[in-house]
């Protein structure tokens, strides 16, 4: 599914996140959608760097530094710099997803 796609679901009417998409991406349309819990419930259920990402995002979304340090960590990546909005990287994040698949 394509960011484009990706994008217009988040912004549909459904009450669930597209059919087929990764936990990664499943937590990132809760995220969207204002539900925090299913997107935190989404990405620690999928055990790839691509959930440990989302799942990195979540807990600096929520103010939790530390705890994201360690999830970014286990995603091979770095905390982005204070600078760097939540909605920046809720898109990175998205677009690199969708170049996978």
């Amino acid at each position: 599914m394509t960011f484009a796609k990706f994008s217009e679901a988040v912004a549909g009417a459904g009450n669930v996140p597209p059919t087929g998409v990764s936990g990664a991406r499943a937590a990132l349309w809760h995220d969207a959608r204002g539900d925090w819990d299913a997107a935190h419930d989404a990405a620690q259920a999928d055990k790839s760097k691509a959930g440990a990402w989302v799942h990195a995002y979540l807990h600096r979304k929520e103010g939790d530094e530390g705890n994201a340090g360690y999830w970014y960590s286990l995603a091979g990546r770095r905390m982005p710099s204070r600078g760097v909005t939540l909605a920046a990287e809720w898109e990175e994040i998205a677009r690199a997803l969708s170049d996978r698949a």
